[in-house]
C-alpha cells in the first residue's frame, strides 16, 4: 500500500505558477500511475493529469494542456505538477493518486490510493 501527501498549493494571482508535489512512502513507487486530479466547490472531482510508471508516456486535460506539466522523479518517490499561467478557473483542491495498473486512464474510480488534498486558489 502506499501513502500519498501532497504539498504546495497556496494562493496565487492570475497568470502566476505553482509546482504541487505529492511524495508517497511505501513500496515500489516505480510499480504505480500517477494521476492528479481536482475538484472545485460544487463540482465533481476532474482528471487534470496522468503519468505511467516509467514516465514515458503522459496525459492531460483539455482545460490545462500547454499550462501545466506532470513528471515523477524516482529517486525521490514524488510525482509534481508543474501549473503555469493559471486561471482563477484552476481553483479547487488537487489530489495526487495512484494506480496500480499502467496507463493513465481519466476515471477517478480506477485509481487505488489518494492523497488528502491541497488548496489551490487563483485570484484575478
Amino acid at each position: 500500500q502506499v501513502q500519498l501527501v501532497e504539498s504546495g498549493g497556496g494562493l496565487v494571482q492570475a497568470g502566476d505558477s505553482l509546482r504541487l508535489s505529492c511524495a508517497a512512502s511505501g513500496p515500489t513507487f516505480s510499480g504505480y500511475t500517477m494521476g492528479w486530479f481536482r475538484q472545485a466547490p460544487g463540482k465533481e472531482r476532474e482528471f487534470v493529469a496522468g503519468i505511467t510508471r516509467s514516465g514515458g508516456n503522459t496525459l492531460y486535460a483539455d482545460s490545462v494542456k500547454g499550462r501545466f506539466t506532470i513528471s515523477r522523479d524516482g529517486a525521490k518517490n514524488t510525482v509534481y505538477l508543474q501549473m503555469n499561467s493559471l486561471k482563477p478557473e484552476d481553483t479547487a483542491v488537487y489530489y495526487c493518486a495512484a494506480r496500480t495498473y499502467d496507463g493513465v486512464t481519466y476515471y477517478s474510480g480506477t485509481y487505488d490510493y489518494w492523497g488528502q488534498g491541497t488548496q489551490v486558489t487563483v485570484s484575478s
